[in-house]
């Protein structure tokens, strides 16, 4: 008797997308699954940041199709169960906001403008804090924080909806050593509970220990997925031994779901 696979958190099957007239990705599927982690790496350019974008409908598809949730992302509205922090933005703005305004606004998405704030969700919002070590920090502006301390902010307001996926773009960008702790201690607690994550990054660092499989991108093809971060030179030399995802999990390809990686 077949053994069922259970539904996947993510499901993008032989993705392709184009920018500006030129292809970006090429035939990519990944599967994502209840509490894994899965990092994309690879060098500049090299379609990490589309990927992500193109599963939370920023970027539109040229060929293939997401789901998430067992959802056709067209059909798909319970954003609440996703949180996104995408690449390169800063928490502050040219409106004054306090971190916990930031953060609070975490728990806003899939709401009515006139939703009620309640009990739950300031909990919440202080949990969230309290996760990237920023309480002591609640009533203070965001833009006299450090580059690193906003970063901390973002995480926080993509961790206060309690998301069951999160989808990370390089958290790690310009964070200081503190501040990586805070996130690697934040993100362990979040995946023990079921959280299932994306990350891009540019190294795994200090994160590799929680990382179920690595990914690595080239040209908008995936050229490596292994079940142990790659050699750092790996980002960029497609020429070494491919890994296939373990049998039965859920894997990242740019051939059928499940095959062994080739170029």
């Amino acid at each position: 008797m077949t053994e069922l696979l259970p539904e996947p958190v993510v499901d993008v099957r032989n993705a392709s997308v184009a920018l500006g007239g030129r292809g970006v990705l090429h035939d990519v599927s990944l599967r994502l699954g209840t509490g894994e982690v899965v990092t994309l790496l690879g060098a500049n350019g090299s379609g990490k940041s589309t990927l992500v974008r193109a599963m939370v409908g920023l970027a539109p598809l040229t060929g293939g199709t997401v789901s998430l949730f067992g959802t056709p992302l067209p059909r798909f509205r319970e954003w609440n169960r996703l949180g996104y922090l995408p690449q390169r933005i800063t928490a502050a703005s040219g409106v004054p906001a306090t971190v916990r305004e930031v953060v609070a606004a975490g728990r806003l998405s899939g709401r009515g403008l006139l939703a009620r704030f309640g009990p739950t969700d300031h909990a919440a919002v202080d949990d969230a804090l309290d996760l990237v070590g920023m309480r002591e920090h609640a009533g203070q502006g965001v833009g006299r924080l450090s580059g690193g301390q906003q970063q901390r902010v973002l995480i926080a307001r993509a961790l206060a909806g309690r998301p069951d996926l999160l989808v990370l773009d390089e958290p790690m960008s310009g964070v200081d050593q503190e501040s990586q702790e805070a996130f690697a201690a934040a993100l362990q607690r979040m995946v023990a509970e079921g959280t299932s994550v994306l990350l891009v990054l540019h190294e795994p660092g200090q994160l590799a220990p929680m990382i179920d499989r690595s990914v690595v991108l080239g040209e908008g093809r995936v050229v490596y997925v292994g079940t142990s971060p790659p050699a750092s030179d790996a980002h960029r030399d497609a020429d070494h031994d491919f890994l296939p995802p373990p049998t039965g999990g859920f894997g990242l390809s740019s051939s059928p779901l499940g095959a062994p990686v080739r170029p």
